[in-house]
């Protein structure tokens, strides 16, 4: 089969093109209300019309579309919308697209169980880190970063471990392509602040959250490579500042390092 052949199967001439003449709008609406509905939660039809400034009619009428494949669900009782189980098993099915969550589920609990803190794995999606997977600490007080988060990476640990290791030029782009929100008086907003603490980042192999996205909550983590030596996700552990105290980084960032260097291996791959 020649390169021809394989291109016309997977895609159709003008596959590059992204303007309007090429997309579906009432389907990019659809996806547009799924979106914002799992970021909202439990939510009324009305208010999720006013969050989106539609029109309750039009809206009702993606979302029965959506309920009828079980998408999204409707509680009577609440009269409320929330995403459904369907929604769910698609999601799972992107993780198994790869190996990386199976092969750090043993990585992630024994990192768990050595630091006595929740222990997480992310990937990166534009300007935000993509949680994928998650083994939580036993104690009462804990982070919580189920799968299918989104955090900003300026913001996050892992995003910062990833941000610096990427290509300057990328990294620039990515973070044009977002913006630098502030969540904490410890956010760092300011692009010459972000830039001097990505290159710590980069020279001590490891990055820290100091509770720069929640307020009482810290994070260590470190970036996972590929056999190109490129970092393709990051792993971490997080909890609240009175557990993972400044005077515990350095043992702390050992055992993440540690981790990360196991999982780069698992993935045959290699440390730039």
């Amino acid at each position: 089969m020649d390169r021809e052949e394989r291109r016309a199967r997977g895609r159709p001439r003008g596959w590059t093109d992204k303007t309007d003449q090429n997309t579906i709008k009432s389907l990019d609406r659809a996806m547009a209300v799924l979106e914002r509905l799992s970021e909202m939660g439990d939510v009324t039809l009305s208010e999720l019309a006013a969050d989106l400034a539609m029109a309750p009619a039009s809206l009702y009428r993606i979302l029965i579309t959506l309920e009828r494949r079980g998408i999204v669900e409707f509680e009577p009782g609440a009269q409320t919308w929330h995403v459904g189980a369907r929604a769910f098993l698609i999601g799972a099915r992107f993780l198994r697209r790869t190996s990386l969550v199976e092969r750090a589920r043993p990585v992630l609990r024994d990192l768990m169980e050595a630091t006595g803190e929740t222990a997480n794995l992310g990937i990166a999606r534009d300007a935000s880190v993509l949680f994928v997977s998650q083994v939580e600490t036993h104690a009462s007080i804990r982070a919580f970063f189920p799968p299918g988060t989104l955090s900003p990476m300026h913001a996050s640990g892992i995003g910062k471990a990833l941000l610096a290791e990427m290509p300057a030029e990328r990294r620039a782009q990515l973070l044009r392509r977002g913006r630098l929100e502030r969540f904490t008086p410890a956010t760092l907003c300011d692009p010459a602040a972000l830039e001097a603490n990505l290159a710590a980042t980069r020279a001590r192999g490891y990055a820290i959250d100091a509770e720069e996205r929640n307020e009482g909550m810290r994070c260590i983590a470190a970036a996972i490579f590929d056999v190109h030596g490129e970092a393709v996700a990051g792993l971490s552990v997080s909890g609240p500042a009175s557990r993972v105290r400044e005077d515990q980084t350095e043992a702390l960032a050992g055992a993440v390092q540690g981790a990360a260097a196991r999982l780069t291996r698992a993935l045959g791959g290699a440390a730039s």
